[in-house]
């Protein structure tokens, strides 16, 4: 397969709150050292980047105050998140410290925290992108979270496996790693899917949501994840973070033997503004078209009020909303040039300016 025969140099490794913390809470503190060890070989003797993007702030966070459960009130959930994102970080710190000494070269982890509202507005989108380039480029680590402290519903990622498809379609990434308590994707029959070559609807129909007491997710948001990684022509492998070397394992790929699942990426992909139309940004609303515009936009058309059969929402100018077929489903995202109540009166009209130009369009 050519697709696995290429170099792997930036790497983006998501790693769930499963691999430090058991379902009773327990954190084994030891995961820390075996990943910052196997990061550290990447990094200081590879020569490879390698950005982070960590759970497990919540998890420490509920076992410092004694909860058993993923607290539902949202107050609660981020004071959780404030305390545990510390003990986080405190752990991560001091396990690169302790490899940096074993290979006599310094190696520094950085704290970044996201939220929605930084990859919505096009300026912090691209501001986000300089400061990671900055950091890998001092050789540094960046380790990324959600801002949960600060998170409403509005503007929260809802796990951590969206969050790092998102960074690595930020910073062209090379390979997304989505590290968790399970082989990868298994099939009808318990068996592993070594290879997936397309996300279809079988596919998502494989997985499951997650019954873990600190986790959010399962192995249905890791498939979204991978589908926003391969259509933005980054591979995914989704693997289990408690296997030996599994992290040099998989950035070392070049055939499909592994003990893994490896998402093959798409031709073709999206440019860099695509991808930040298509997954970059939560949608301010939804505009159903006619048989006649869908088919236009299916030919690089741009979007004419007279095609327009409704719109939900309440979005302005500049705002990314999704297109839909009459029958509600989503087939494209685009930068709307009408505002919802401008479009209201619009819809179904002939009129000169586009709703949406062709430029400003992303077929899903």
């Amino acid at each position: 397969m050519k697709e696995l025969n290429r170099s792997y140099k930036r790497i983006v490794l998501k790693i769930g709150s499963s691999i430090f913390c058991s379902d009773r809470q327990l954190c084994d503190r030891s995961r820390f050292q075996k990943i910052s060890s196997q990061i550290s070989e990447l990094v200081g003797k590879n020569g490879k980047e390698v950005i982070i993007v960590s759970s497990g702030a919540i998890a420490l966070g509920m076992n410092l105050v004694h909860l058993k459960n993923r607290p539902k009130e949202l107050p609660l959930l981020q004071a959780c998140a404030a305390l545990g994102q510390n003990v986080l970080m405190d752990y991560y710190r001091a396990a690169f410290e302790e490899t940096s000494i074993a290979m006599n070269k310094k190696l520094y982890c950085a704290q970044v925290l996201l939220t929605w509202e930084d990859f919505v507005d096009r300026k912090r989108y691209l501001n986000a992108k300089n400061t990671l380039g900055t950091l890998l480029k001092l050789g540094s680590i960046p380790i990324i979270n959600e801002n949960d402290t600060i998170s409403t519903d509005e503007i929260k990622f809802g796990d951590n496996d969206r969050l790092s498809a998102l960074v690595a379609t930020l910073v062209n990434a090379d390979l997304l790693i989505i590290l968790s308590d399970v082989d990868g994707l298994l099939g009808r029959n318990k068996e592993l899917i070594k290879v997936v070559p397309e996300i279809s609807q079988e596919v998502k129909a494989l997985a499951c949501p997650t019954s873990k007491r600190t986790s959010v997710g399962g192995m249905i948001t890791k498939i979204e994840a991978a589908k926003i990684a391969v259509d933005s022509g980054i591979p995914c492998v989704i693997a289990n973070g408690r296997a030996e070397n599994i992290i040099q394992s998989v950035a070392q790929i070049h055939t499909a033997s592994g003990n893994w699942t490896l998402f093959l990426p798409k031709k073709g992909c999206l440019g860099a503004r695509e991808r930040w139309i298509a997954f970059g940004t939560k949608t301010k609303g939804r505009i159903m078209i006619d048989e006649g515009a869908h088919k236009a936009l299916l030919n690089n058309k741009s979007l004419l009020a007279v095609g327009v059969v409704s719109a939900e929402g309440d979005f302005n100018i500049g705002d990314i909303v999704s297109i839909c077929d009459r029958a509600g489903v989503e087939f494209a995202r685009g930068k709307a040039a009408f505002s919802s109540a401008k479009l209201d009166k619009a819809k179904g009209q002939r009129f000169d300016k586009e709703v949406i130009h062709c430029n400003n369009i992303v077929l899903l």
